[in-house]
Formats: structure tokens, C-alpha cells, sequence
């Protein structure tokens, strides 16, 4: 973000999180969350002041900062970029769904969507497609299959009705993970990331 004359009155932070493996020390750009401060920040959601407490700190100098939750990289540039989010707090109750034994869900800043890598039980897609009169070579094969993808989605919009997730929440598209186990896919996002970024760039278009 470049400075402007609201730099009189706002400051802006990318700090250390300490998780997800983003570092201040990263180099050749600093990663971290996106903290925002000054005088002219809120004081709080309105009525919420649970969420409030959790996201607003106020500093030895009286100074409000607000925890966006956004995981922004410091570029050469002096600008900052959005390149991920710090809690992905709706993930649990992705879980609902029978095929799904891990998700990492993700969410580009410039759509209203997000998409999710999935780890499936190979065994209740294999029942899927028994019942559903589904051929396949390998377990492979059928996690590239339209139907089996259109299956898992399906369930996923249903599994989280009961949730109250947003819209935007809901995995719009996933692909299907082989080879990564469940624990890889919810502590090492940052290096799936680029493991599967062919893969999330053309699930964002």
C-alpha cells in the first residue's frame, strides 16, 4: 500500500504471526499478518465485543490495532499483498462431508470464492462409484472424474447447510490430493501452495 496523506493518521503493519510459515525474515519479500493502527481505526464490532476483544489490541500508546486475519508479503515496491488468510476458521465444518478426510480451503483476494485441495477416503469414493455404475483404471482416474468431483462438491454444499457458512465459505471447486497425507494438508499450506498452484490457478478461472 503506498503512503498517502492518510499515512498522517494510520499506520499500517505487516507483523510476525509466527505460523502457517510466514516470517517478518522471510526473504527476498517479508511475509505476516496484515495489522492496521492508528487513531482513525474502530473500536470494535458493534454488539460483538467478543470478536472484538479477539482482533482489537490497543498499545502502551493508546493506539488501536486491528488483527485483519490477511497474510500480506512487503513487496520491493513499498506496496503490500494480500496472499493469504491467517485463520481459515470455516475448515472444520467442512468436514461433514463422508468424502472428505482433509480440505485446505483457499481463497484468492480478487474473487468472491474460495476452492479447496481435498483428501478423500479412497473407500467411500469407491462405494460411490460402485452404486453409481462408475468404471475406473485407479484410484487416480476416478479423482479426475467429472461426476466424482460434481459428488464431493454436492456434498460439501449440503454437509454445511446445517453450518450456517456464507456463500463465499463453500468451496465453489476442489481438486482431489494424492500421495499427501491428512496432517501435511493442515500444517503445511504454504507448501501445498506451490505444490498444487497449477492446479488453484486454474480452479480460479
Amino acid at each position: 500500500m503506498r503512503p498517502t496523506l492518510m499515512s498522517v493518521f494510520l499506520e499500517i503493519q505487516a507483523y510476525f504471526i509466527g505460523k502457517g510459515g510466514y516470517r517478518n525474515s522471510d526473504s527476498p519479500m517479508p511475509r505476516g499478518e496484515v495489522i492496521i493502527g492508528g487513531y482513525s481505526i474502530t473500536n470494535g464490532y458493534f454488539n460483538n465485543e467478543a470478536k472484538t476483544d479477539e482482533v482489537y489490541k490497543v498499545d502502551v500508546r493508546g493506539i488501536c490495532w486491528f488483527y485483519t486475519g490477511d497474510i500480506g508479503q512487503l513487496r520491493p515496491d513499498g506496496c503490500i499483498e494480500i496472499i493469504d488468510r491467517e485463520k481459515y476458521i470455516f475448515e472444520p465444518a467442512l468436514h461433514t462431508s463422508n468424502y472428505v478426510e482433509s480440505i485446505m480451503a483457499y481463497a484468492d483476494p480478487f474473487h468472491t470464492y474460495c476452492v479447496a485441495l481435498v483428501v478423500s477416503p479412497h473407500q467411500a469414493l469407491k462405494k460411490w462409484a460402485q452404486n453409481s455404475g462408475i468404471s475406473y483404471k485407479d484410484i487416480e482416474q476416478l479423482c479426475h472424474n467429472d461426476q466424482a468431483i460434481k459428488e464431493v462438491q454436492q456434498s460439501l454444499s449440503k454437509g454445511t447447510k446445517a453450518e450456517r457458512l456464507e456463500k463465499f465459505e463453500i468451496p465453489a471447486k476442489i481438486v482431489f490430493c494424492l500421495n499427501v497425507g491428512r496432517v501435511w494438508l493442515v500444517t503445511k499450506r504454504e507448501k501445498l501452495k506451490t505444490k498444487f498452484q497449477d492446479d488453484l490457478k486454474k480452479l480460479d478461472h
